[in-house]
């Protein structure tokens, strides 16, 4: 694995690293909890949810590559393209491109 150049280029790979499906479920639901702890976050005006919405996307997301994908997370490596590439996954995964 070597530099990216693209995007586009690396997201193939980020899918690689996401092969098992656990953890693709599990990226999933901590986006889904991140989303509901940003809107939450707003609503309320309560600015400690932020933390909370690291937590939890951040913690469901390395639980998936630690115990299930046995692979260290993209995070460390390429912090900006991986946090992409979780919400274009994400995407892909709720218009059923990505089998969930």
């Amino acid at each position: 694995m070597g530099q990216f150049s693209s995007f586009r280029d690396f997201y193939p790979y980020y899918l690689g690293e996401h092969a098992n499906r656990i953890c693709r479920r599990l990226h999933f639901v901590g986006s889904c909890g991140v989303l509901v702890l940003l809107a939450l976050a707003i609503w309320q005006r309560n600015g400690w949810y932020v933390p909370g919405a690291l937590v939890c996307g951040y913690g469901f997301a390395w639980i998936g590559h630690f115990f299930f994908e046995k692979n260290r997370p993209a995070t460390f490596r390429h912090p900006f393209y991986s946090f992409v590439g979780d919400w274009v996954m994400f995407k892909d995964i709720l218009f059923g491109r990505i089998r969930f």
